[in-house]
C-alpha cells in the first residue's frame, strides 16, 4: 500500500515539475535534479527507502525551500513525498 502511494506521489510531483515554466538557472538545475531524482525512486525494484537515499532527502527539502513563495503547490507535493518517505522508513 506504501509503494502504490509513494507512485502515485510521484507522479504528481513529476506532473507538477513539467508545469513549472519561466525558470532561472538555479531553479532549472533544481528541477533537473529532481526529475532524475524521481527517475531513480520510480525505477528502484527495492520496496523501502534505504540510507543511500538520505541525499535525494536532503535535495527535496532544499527545493522545498527554493519552491515554497512563487511554486507553493510544487512545495506541498514535494513535501508529502517526503512525508511518505519518511513513513516508509527513511
Amino acid at each position: 500500500m506504501e509503494q502504490e502511494k509513494l507512485r502515485e506521489q510521484l507522479e504528481a510531483l513529476h506532473h507538477e515539475l513539467e508545469a513549472v515554466d519561466c525558470v532561472d538557472d538555479t531553479t532549472s538545475r533544481i528541477l533537473s535534479t529532481l526529475r532524475d531524482d524521481i527517475r531513480n525512486i520510480s525505477e528502484k525494484q527495492v520496496g523501502c527507502p534505504t540510507v543511500e537515499d538520505e541525499p535525494l532527502m536532503e535535495r527535496m527539502s532544499d527545493a522545498v525551500g527554493h519552491f515554497e513563495s512563487d511554486h507553493p503547490k510544487l512545495s506541498m507535493t514535494i513535501k508529502h513525498l517526503l512525508d511518505s518517505l519518511a513513513n516508509m522508513g527513511l
